[in-house]
């Protein structure tokens, strides 16, 4: 089981498989895929401001289709328990993000570099 950061998903969605690393790429297709709830807010944003032009909802479901694609539905609470002692950033994206895969010990594929120095289990 593996948690995914909004931009690769929004990279698997798109077909840019090759903007993943050789790591990343095994991970995703090797293991159980699943996002955060702060993922799906996270895409609607981008389409909100236009950063990307399909709502989140639907690039979920398309993965979710193609690639077994899981929204993870962990108690609130757990994660703003957890959050609160991410305090390496101010992302409240990348702090509720990490903040799940980090209760789970699960890894969590991100290319973003403050999540890779800053979470153990980030891979890249």
């Amino acid at each position: 089981m593996i948690f995914l950061d909004a931009h690769v998903v929004v990279w698997l969605y798109a077909g840019l498989s090759d903007k993943l690393s050789t790591k990343a790429t095994t991970l995703i297709n090797n293991n159980d895929l699943y996002i955060s709830q702060m993922v799906r807010l996270e895409l609607q944003t981008l389409f909100e401001i236009e950063r990307i032009t399909v709502p989140a909802d639907t690039i979920i479901k398309e993965l979710q289709h193609s690639l077994g694609l899981t929204v993870h539905d962990m108690p609130a609470n757990k994660v703003f328990t957890q959050a609160l002692s991410q305090n390496w950033t101010r992302d409240v994206f990348d702090r509720l993000i990490t903040a799940e895969a980090a209760s789970l010990k699960y890894p969590l594929v991100s290319k973003d570099k403050m999540i890779l120095a800053n979470y153990d289990l980030a891979v890249w």
